[in-house]
């Protein structure tokens, strides 16, 4: 692991770059927020942790009132678990013999649920010995793993209710595409024909006598549409925390609330080559740009206008003021889970100055 670009005590200016840079004042209030938003609300709030892949973040999302996280490798589940996080949900399909063992020892350390669409699978699961919650991925416009409502997700609901070491936890109905659909109207539509999926589901296993203890999903672009539409007994956000320039662009109304941008990419501007131009040490390398290029924070005038590997090209308007060589430049990510993906470390701020520096305990944990 890579020595952190900060210690505690740092001024921004001395944090070596480019930096993951954590605003903690921004950061708090985006956990009160939505702490807040569901609060007296018979639901429970598993916030996704492949987005910060940090176990000092988790217990921070337990302390506002989750009762575990999520994550979508058993890498990750493994690393949180090691890091102190002792509820946790992989919220995707573990298939192939390596994985499920881990899976199996990691479920005697804490408690572990899983996801299934395929009797295969659950096959699989079954014969490890491991003792698992297992949730029915339910297809509901997401059009990636799941199974759609019916006869063969009824099959695979009664098998775990028969099996001796598995335990059928419930559904989960997560629908990804509509986190990102950018007015509210479309995302509310996208919502309410998820949950007509989940009730068709619900229905089915009340009358094979089924309970159904726990319906899971959401995300940060719609988990109060879920909450409304009443289909819905757990909340999955994850980006909520950070925020990143793609979901900027959503539209924001009531019921949702709005979160900050606590989330930065710190660069250098390294070499000033034109009046108009600006080139930063952060590239490809630094930031995400999956969902498009990152954003100079509060610096009006200054555009992010393309990337090579290390290096970020940044047009200057005429008539803004121009970064001097040296100068330090808060970039917002255009995708905030890939680009802490490529950090060893969180540098904490606030009001300028480094107050921790936390490692990043799932980082590269893809398996």
């Amino acid at each position: 692991m890579n020595r952190p670009p900060a210690k505690v005590g740092d001024r921004v200016e001395e944090i070596d770059t480019p930096a993951l840079v954590l605003e903690l004042d921004a950061f708090e209030r985006n956990l009160r927020t939505l702490a807040d938003s569901v609060k007296g609300r018979p639901l429970r709030v598993r916030p996704h942790a492949k987005t910060h892949k940090c176990a000092e973040i988790a217990k921070r999302q337990l302390a506002h009132g989750a009762i575990g996280v999520c994550c979508q490798k058993v890498a990750e589940a493994e690393a949180l678990v090691e890091g102190g996080i002792n509820d946790v949900l992989v919220s995707n399909e573990v298939v192939g013999t390596p994985k499920i063992a881990r899976l199996a020892a990691l479920s005697k350390r804490a408690h572990i649920g899983v996801c299934v669409d395929h009797p295969d699978n659950l096959a699989a699961l079954e014969a490890s010995g491991a003792k698992l919650d297992v949730y029915i991925e339910l297809e509901v416009g997401m059009r990636r793993c799941g199974i759609a409502p019916g006869p063969a997700a009824l099959q695979l609901a009664r098998a775990i209710h028969r099996s001796k070491n598995l335990r059928f936890a419930g559904l989960q109905a997560y629908h990804g595409r509509a986190q990102h659909m950018r007015t509210m109207e479309e995302r509310h539509a996208a919502i309410e024909a998820a949950a007509q999926h989940v009730f068709e589901m619900k229905r089915l296993l009340e009358k094979a006598g089924i309970p159904c203890p726990i319906v899971t999903g959401a995300g940060s672009g719609t988990y109060m549409l879920e909450v409304e539409a009443g289909a819905w007994d757990e909340i999955q956000p994850g980006s909520y925390i950070f925020m990143d320039v793609d979901y900027a662009k959503n539209e924001w109304a009531a019921p949702l609330p709005r979160f900050e941008h606590a989330l930065f990419v710190l660069a250098t501007v390294m070499s000033r080559p034109a009046a108009d131009r600006a080139i930063v040490d952060a590239g490809l390398k630094a930031s995400s740009v999956d969902s498009g290029l990152p954003l100079v924070w509060r610096r009006e005038g200054l555009t992010y206008r393309g990337a090579s590997d290390e290096h970020g090209a940044i047009e200057i308007a005429a008539g803004a003021q121009a970064p001097a060589l040296g100068d330090k430049l808060y970039l917002v990510p255009g995708h905030c889970d890939p680009t802490v993906n490529l950090y060893d470390w969180y540098v904490c701020v606030r009001h300028d100055r480094v107050e921790s520096v936390w490692s990043v305990t799932a980082r590269g944990a893809l398996n």
